[in-house]
């Protein structure tokens, strides 16, 4: 469930970057943030396939539970760190101005 949730945000935020019309909200930082994770899901499915053979496609209940909240959890992190990015980098200059009318 992890590799699944996050190639779909991957996927998302790809054709979110590719139909964009300018680069101010730095959509690239987030695409590589989620195919990073996609690709290190992918290498931990082949060795836990490796590990157990057929018995992976057949997973307990609990253990897709644990898999789709962290799936999730990888996903709002990497917002976060998306966010993180996007108000240090201020591409628009809004956290600038906000910050100029206070000392003002």
């Amino acid at each position: 469930m992890t590799l699944l949730i996050t190639v779909f945000a991957a996927v998302i935020a790809t054709v979110k970057w590719y139909n964009r019309s300018d680069d101010t909200m730095k959509l690239g930082t987030l695409c590589f943030l989620y195919w990073g994770a996609s690709l290190m899901w992918l290498v931990d499915a082949i060795f836990e396939y490796a590990e157990l053979g057929a018995a992976y496609f057949s997973p307990e209940l609990a253990d897709m539970l644990n898999d789709t909240f962290l799936g999730l959890s990888v996903v709002a992190l990497g917002l976060v760190i998306w966010l993180v990015v996007l108000l240090v980098k201020d591409p628009k200059g809004s956290v600038r101005s906000a910050l100029q009318k206070q000392n003002h």
